[in-house]
């Protein structure tokens, strides 16, 4: 049983993020709806894959006719960083059961890790409060999900519109970043590279391949010493 007050502190922080997740999900199921899925199979796909960036891409990608083994490695390529966000939260579930440390991993994205790691910081914050974050901020963003879809199903969206939200959601994390040098490299090399690479024929694997130019040359420039802040 959830006490009361466990909830609602977990409810409060993640409201936020909760708000997001149906501006961005809506949309989302809309392109899901234009591969074929219908609301129900939608919420399912969201409460087990839960990746908001990957289920974007797959369903862009599948629209514009990529192989499935690309789409696979972009899809497992831009989700490793859960990995790493989950192995952040240990020290904070040192002592926790293996069931509700095994449910926080699972179910860890971008902003609730953001959340959960401030409130960690600050103190007071438990393991229970972080995982119902999670648990809401993912039921908030399935069904948005299924939403989505009974709209895709009821309205007449072009493809090509639907297919852009992929690359609209990607600007907005663009511009909400702390840019400083080493980030403007890895973008600008990335740009470059996702061009060149389609210049030369490698449609299918010109983002995987860009994003891999762009990490390797931020990396670079921030071993040669390069990093400093503008803003």
């Amino acid at each position: 049983m959830v006490r009361k007050d466990t909830f609602s502190s977990a409810l409060k922080a993640a409201i936020p993020v909760m708000a997001g997740y149906v501006g961005i999900g809506v949309p989302c199921g809309i392109m899901e709806s234009s591969v074929g899925l219908n609301a129900l199979m939608a919420f399912a796909v969201s409460m087990t894959f839960y990746s908001g960036a990957g289920q974007f891409m797959v369903s862009s990608m599948w629209l514009a006719g990529n192989p499935v083994s690309a789409i696979v490695a972009s899809v497992s390529f831009v989700n490793t960083r859960q990995m790493l966000y989950s192995t952040a939260f240990a020290p904070y579930f040192a002592g926790v059961k293996k069931w509700l440390t095994f449910l926080f991993s699972a179910t860890v994205t971008d902003e609730s890790f953001g959340v959960n790691m401030g409130l960690f910081r600050q103190g007071g914050w438990r393991p229970a409060q972080a995982t119902l974050v999670n648990l809401l901020c993912m039921t908030t963003w399935a069904l948005s999900n299924s939403v989505g879809v009974l709209i895709g199903d009821a309205l007449s969206i072009p493809t090509a519109i639907a297919s852009f939200a992929m690359t609209s959601i990607f600007i907005c994390l663009l511009v909400t970043q702390k840019f400083d040098r080493t980030n403007i490299v890895v973008v600008v090399a990335s740009f470059v590279g996702v061009f060149l690479f389609k210049l030369i024929g490698l449609s299918g694997a010109a983002i995987l391949l860009g994003a891999c130019l762009g990490v390797a040359c931020g990396m670079l420039f921030r071993r040669i010493g390069g990093h400093r802040e503008l803003v």
